[in-house]
């Protein structure tokens, strides 16, 4: 493991097709688990009315958000269909149960 990464917690603390979040100085991130145990990390904002993505519906690689249904890409971040807007999404590992995200990919703050 890089020196990078540091460990925000275990698989199994998140349900298979849910979400937990990690509070950090610059925003939420939400850690979502899908059905086949994939595990992906973005912002917990909807680029469309802000609604927190980790209250939204897990399906396959995507998630909904509670809000509007916004469909957005656990894998890219991006708005899925006719939609506009994207979210960061953020390097995530899983290490013996572990995971672990890239400090590189938190956001820095404004100096």
């Amino acid at each position: 493991m890089s020196n990078d990464f540091i460990a925000i917690g275990r698989i199994e603390d998140i349900p298979r097709r849910g979400a937990r979040c990690v509070n950090t100085a610059f925003g939420r991130i939400a850690v979502f688990r899908t059905a086949e145990d994939e595990v992906f990390a973005i912002d917990d904002r909807c680029p469309h009315k802000d609604g927190p993505l980790s209250e939204g519906i897990v399906h396959g690689r995507a998630v909904t958000c509670p809000l509007h249904n916004m469909v957005i890409s656990l894998e890219s971040g991006s708005a899925l269909g006719a939609d506009e807007g994207a979210v960061q999404t953020y390097p995530i590992q899983v290490e013996d149960g572990r995971l672990f995200i890239a400090l590189s990919a938190l956001p820095m703050a404004a100096e």
